[in-house]
């Protein structure tokens, strides 16, 4: 049956539900106003281009993790795509082009990150429970981790890696009998250990390193807000509090980056705009997308240029996927890449 709205993947997942079988130009203009309410400011992004079309056998498209590599090109994953459609796509922001990257026949990829450690381009595959690696021209692909944690399988959907590059993920599961499942794992670099950092969590989505690599910001999907672990010396979690409480209404929290003023960017599932937060908690900014774009639905990620302030958002919906910037309020580093 055909969807004609995007419901978390998560949530997908929870009910048992998760089946997953060109440019445009704009006329809005980019700027600042004021956001009712808390007095935070409205960033208001403006379209770059379109990336994909729904795809007629999952009746859906879903742009997430984007990323930076080398050579300042974009890419970005369609969790949604289809065997032999592309599944991360490679976009060139100067010419305004894009160019299948990876496909194969089985992976729902939520987020992708490029390690500090080895360089390859890293891949959460939602639906298979894995950690797919691809070298950063989209060859040579293999798993780099795969198999249950502490006795229990993973639905791993955002990713990060701390300066050694070890990676931390945010398993997304969901609830059981009312009871929340998610977890935080890490693995270390080699893909040889996983260990669970925080558990009871609620569709745990969006993990990003905080400017300073002291402690993590996740977000839990079910429950709308932000904690913040703060790590030890050998990587664990010294201590784990909620941070934020986002007033999302039907929108839920997706995935979080961070700037180099350690603001965060939190964004939004069934609503098109993105909350900026400090790390104090206080609201900033809201980015929205301009009024008379129909068909876009989520906000789902974001990724700031290097050492720029140039933000991309990741939007999708019935009307497709499609590109969106906005200024950040400060500069991007490697945890502005939505993990």
């Amino acid at each position: 049956m055909r969807r004609h709205t995007i419901r978390p993947l998560a949530a997908l997942a929870a009910t048992g539900a998760l089946a997953l079988t060109g440019c445009a130009a704009d006329d809005g203009t980019a700027g600042e106003g004021t956001s009712p309410g808390d007095g935070g400011r409205t960033l208001h992004a403006q379209r770059v281009m379109q990336l994909t079309q729904v795809h007629p056998q999952t009746g859906m498209t879903l742009l997430e993790g984007p990323t930076f590599d080398e050579e300042g090109r974009l890419l970005v994953v369609d969790v949604t795509a289809p065997a032999g459609e592309p599944k991360v796509i490679r976009v060139d922001l100067d010419e305004e082009t894009a160019q299948p990257l990876h496909t194969d026949d089985r992976g729902a990829y939520t987020s992708a990150q490029f390690s500090p450690y080895d360089g390859r381009l890293y891949l959460t595959d939602f639906a298979g429970g894995a950690v797919v690696s691809l070298a950063p021209d989209g060859g040579d692909p293999h798993t780099f981790f795969s198999g249950d944690v502490d006795g229990a399988p993973m639905n791993p959907d955002d990713l990060a890696f701390d300066p050694e590059g070890n990676l931390y993920l945010s398993d997304s599961r969901g609830m059981r009998e009312g009871e929340p499942l998610g977890r935080v794992v890490r693995i270390d670099r080699d893909g040889e250990e996983a260990t669970v950092l925080a558990d009871g969590l609620a569709a745990t989505n969006g993990i990003s390193f905080d400017a300073g690599y002291d402690g993590l910001w996740i977000s839990e999907l079910l429950e709308n807000r932000i904690s913040y672990l703060h790590l030890d010396a050998e990587g664990g979690v010294a201590s784990r509090h909620t941070a934020v409480h986002v007033d999302g209404g039907i929108a839920q929290t997706d995935s979080i980056a961070v700037d180099a003023d350690g603001n965060l960017y939190q964004a939004l599932h069934g609503r098109p705009a993105m909350l900026v937060y400090s790390p104090h908690g206080e609201h900033l900014a809201t980015v929205e997308i301009p009024a008379g774009h129909q068909g876009l639905e989520s906000a789902t990620n974001v990724a700031i240029v290097p050492g720029g302030t140039t933000a991309y958002l990741t939007v999708s919906g019935p009307a497709g996927g499609y590109l969106y910037s906005f200024e950040a309020l400060a500069e991007g580093t490697r945890q502005s890449n939505g993990g």
